[in-house]
């Protein structure tokens, strides 16, 4: 059976909000990200990335960039608004919703048809909505799968829509880069280029033994996403088994403090959904994907549960440290999870007791405070981020592998 589903991104959307809200700032490029020595570029909007701003860059190389640029500190209590609206917008077509981040997802409206129209009705009903409930743009894309539906949101950005029917995927791939691809990208471009195939149509096309032979087990996988194919179903987020939070990169990161600037942010976010959930966990894992899209993950078991993001911090920065001493290379994605839930950690924490631990649990409180008022950009732990300066200086390998991207 055809399926139709529907990839729903909404264009940059932290700039795009922090510019809905304050009409001094639309049209201007603009920054969400701290100001700090260290800090990182969260977001960047369409008139920023003009000139090579983009996530995940210091701010300062941003700036260096762009001068003009405007940096906000982010409010995050207004993007969780903002996209639990969306997010209702969605589960009112269709149930079957799988959420990418708090500002996309995949849509699975095949049992929506009867009731609602085409799915390019549907398409057209849920960007209207959304701009009339938030007045914030969405793209979406319209494919028999999530592979080309994710392809298609991107067609027509921002604001676009697009559709990929079975009649037309040929047509609409074969000229396509080979790095439209997921999991294809600078790194890995030269070694289809070594073998002639720069677009997509020339991966479908080429021999499958040559492409086994020559590209390892992604190769085979690549070239069934070349011809449209892709067999994952949309996976509605029901009870969650873990926090996580990971993030893709626009251009592998070779910087060790970079990364590690990108990993502590996200330990904050995991322990502060935690304690926002009244959950603990016991066991942490981290999850490396490299240019060539090889994946590694390594876990860390505590010995009891918690939701104290310093714990969190140190078993995320022990792993890291523990594999980047090895083995480092350039980082397309990185990122963290908290898994083996049980009730709030609480109780279990008064057993070991202690001052020290009583007062990172004041701060802990005290910095989900400020998240909650200003937004989760606008803190940040100074004090770990110096004693992962402090430990960089005799665990990082002895050269940076590379330019900082």
């Amino acid at each position: 059976m055809s399926r139709s589903i529907l990839h729903a991104d909404l264009d940059a959307f932290f700039t795009s909000v922090e510019q809905l809200d304050n009409p001094d700032l639309r049209g201007k490029p603009v920054l969400v990200g701290g100001t700090g020595k260290r800090a990182v570029v969260a977001a960047a909007s369409y008139e920023a990335r003009a000139f090579g701003c983009h996530s995940a860059m210091p701010t300062a190389v941003a700036l260096r960039l762009c001068p003009q640029a405007i940096v906000v500190c982010g409010h995050g209590s207004r993007y969780r608004e903002l996209s639990k609206q969306v997010f209702e917008i969605f589960e009112s077509v269709t149930p079957i919703v799988e959420p990418l981040s708090i500002d996309e997802a995949f849509l699975d409206v095949t049992g929506s048809i009867r009731l609602l129209g085409q799915p390019i009705d549907i398409a057209r009903s849920i960007r209207t909505r959304v701009h009339q409930t938030t007045g914030l743009t969405i793209s979406v894309g319209v494919a028999p799968n999530k592979f080309l539906a994710k392809l298609a949101s991107e067609i027509n950005k921002p604001d676009g829509l697009a559709v990929i029917t079975p009649e037309t995927i040929h047509e609409t791939l074969d000229p396509m880069p080979v790095t439209a691809i997921f999991g294809v990208g600078k790194a890995s471009k030269e070694r289809y280029a070594r073998l002639g195939i720069h677009t997509i149509g020339q991966l479908r096309n080429a021999p499958d033994e040559l492409i086994k032979a020559r590209l390892g087990s992604f190769g085979p996988h690549a070239k069934r996403l070349a011809a449209g194919i892709d067999d994952r179903p949309v996976v509605p987020d029901r009870t969650a088994k873990s926090v996580g939070h990971e993030q893709t990169f626009e251009n592998d990161l070779t910087d060790l403090d970079q990364i590690r600037a990108v990993l502590l942010g996200q330990v904050e976010q995991v322990a502060r959904r935690l304690r926002t959930k009244e959950r603990a966990a016991r066991t942490i894992t981290l999850k490396i994907r490299f240019g060539d899209f090889e994946t590694i993950t390594r876990a860390h078991t505590l010995e009891t549960e918690t939701d104290r993001t310093e714990d969190i911090w140190k078993a995320a920065l022990h792993i890291f440290e523990s594999w980047s001493r090895t083995s480092f290379r350039p980082v397309r994605l990185i990122g963290v999870s908290a898994s083996q839930l049980t009730g709030d950690s609480d109780t279990q924490m008064q057993l070991f007791g202690g001052s020290e631990r009583k007062k990172l649990s004041g701060i802990d409180k005290a910095s989900d405070e400020i998240a909650k008022r200003f937004g989760p950009e606008s803190i940040q732990r100074a004090g770990s981020i110096q004693r992962t300066k402090s430990r960089a200086s005799t665990q990082k390998p002895d050269e940076n592998p590379g330019s900082r991207s």
